[in-house]
């Protein structure tokens, strides 16, 4: 029995795939997804030839302690942002020993939400090795369960574009 839809699992297959081709690995860095999006990668056999790691980095304090995302920088823009999801992916990347991080940071709901920063609102962030961070803004729709699933489909995609790019 499959924990992950089989979308995902096929995103997450070409990923590995691909990935392993280049000689690249992959590191996460994860608040509102959980771990969910290392944990769909885990999923694929052989995934260790590319997977490093994960950072679960829930709390303000994890993300500062873990990935040294300033906390200045959470307390001004808040941990729901671009600016902290790119910290979040250059920290990973820092930490772990691979080549693109990935991070996602996020209000899955049902509660936490404002005007400004809506249930559904989710920033990914993306470094390459030797490259610029960059970011991506989401406002998903549904309940908790299906705003986590859409942030793994756009990290996903994510990861996909930057993997495009080097064509």
């Amino acid at each position: 029995m499959n924990i992950f839809p089989d979308p995902l699992l096929d995103e997450a297959k070409g990923l590995i795939e691909d990935y392993r081709r280049r000689g690249w690995r992959i590191v996460t860095a994860e608040s509102c997804t959980g771990g969910l999006i290392a944990g769909c990668l885990s999923e694929i056999p052989g995934a260790s030839d590319v997977l490093e790691g994960g950072f679960v980095t829930y709390s303000n304090a994890a993300k500062n302690q873990h990935l040294g995302v300033p906390r200045e920088t959470i307390q001004r823009v808040g941990a729901v942002s671009a600016k902290v999801a790119e910290a979040m992916a250059v920290g990973a990347l820092t930490k772990g020993d691979a080549d693109v991080a990935v991070s996602a940071t996020g209000i899955a709901g049902p509660g936490g939400g404002s005007a400004d920063k809506p249930v559904g609102l989710v920033f990914l962030g993306a470094a390459r090795r030797g490259g610029q961070a960059r970011h991506e803004r989401h406002v998903f729709a549904g309940d908790r369960t299906a705003i986590r699933l859409a942030a793994m489909a756009a990290a996903f995609a994510l990861l996909r574009r930057i993997s495009d790019q080097e064509d």
